[in-house]
């Protein structure tokens, strides 16, 4: 007999983050959940739960071919909700990043996004669909240390919101999730400063910004409940605004001019770097 489900594949749904909490809300709510990994022997958990899982490196073409195949497969051609969730952080000063750092962090987080809509793009039209991104706060208010990452996330809103208006003659839905702080894997805290940066007198406070997205961060089930809730809705939102501080920013950038609330962010950076004047350049 045909499973006659509604589908959803989610990517980047390791233990821990936000991608496993969206499987298991998709999947309490009665749908038919593809929670993808780089390797699926992550997701253990879930399969025995009667979730599906697949292997699947964002990153690579030959993997996003196999999953459309896949799909194509076992779900009769049709997808009708995609998450684009798996993510990379890159909290380095801006003029002290690398070359690796740079690409990869656009890799994963735009360049992968763009090329598995393009791929998986037929059959989400075929069930006019849903395609849901995870953004971030940082597109919209500037976060120090994290300009790679920041740029990475206003290109998605940017894409984003084009491509709705690209695929809204298709019956298919785009659905940016403007993400504030949640409890999640993201953050990497091993990232350290180079020995000749310019920003030693403060590292303090750098440390302090490498974990960012846990300080006061909402708790990865509140925010899953949440974004799956609006994302399910018959007539779901253009954007969702969800965690720590979302609502303030959104809040924030409807009611004042953005030189306004911004400048509070440049403010707080220029106070903890106050020592940096007396360095000897």
């Amino acid at each position: 007999m045909a499973d006659t489900r509604k589908t959803v594949l989610i990517t980047g749904c390791a233990p821990g983050g936000i991608g496993h909490a969206l499987a298991l809300d998709f999947h309490n709510a009665g749908l038919r959940v593809f929670a993808t990994a780089r390797n699926k022997a992550a997701l253990k958990d879930l399969e025995e739960l009667g979730i599906e899982t697949l292997s699947f490196d964002v990153t690579s073409q030959a993997d996003r071919v196999r999953v459309r195949e896949e799909l194509e497969r076992v779900a009769g051609g049709r997808l009708d909700v995609l998450v684009n969730n798996a993510g990379k952080n890159c909290t380095v000063p801006a003029i002290e990043v690398s070359d690796e750092d740079i690409q990869s962090t656009f890799e994963t987080n735009i360049f992968s996004v763009i090329a598995i809509i393009r791929e998986l793009s037929p059959l989400i039209i075929a069930a006019k669909g849903k395609i849901v991104n995870i953004g971030s706060i940082t597109a919209v208010t500037p976060y120090v240390f994290g300009a790679v990452y920041n740029a990475t996330k206003g290109a998605l809103q940017a894409y984003s919101n084009t491509l709705r208006l690209e695929l809204a003659p298709f019956g298919v839905r785009v659905i940016l999730v403007v993400t504030g702080g949640v409890q999640s894997r993201i953050a990497r805290t091993d990232r350290t400063l180079g020995e000749d940066s310019l920003y030693l007198p403060i590292n303090t406070e750098y440390l302090r910004r490498v974990k960012h997205s846990q300080e006061g961060a909402m708790p990865t089930k509140a925010y899953s409940a949440s974004v799956a809730h609006e994302v399910l809705k018959t007539n779901p939102p253009n954007w969702v605004w969800q965690g720590n501080r979302s609502w303030l920013i959104w809040f924030l950038g409807l009611y004042l001019p953005f030189d306004v609330w911004v400048g509070e962010v440049e403010a707080d950076c220029c106070e903890a770097g106050e020592c940096l004047i007396e360095r000897d350049w």
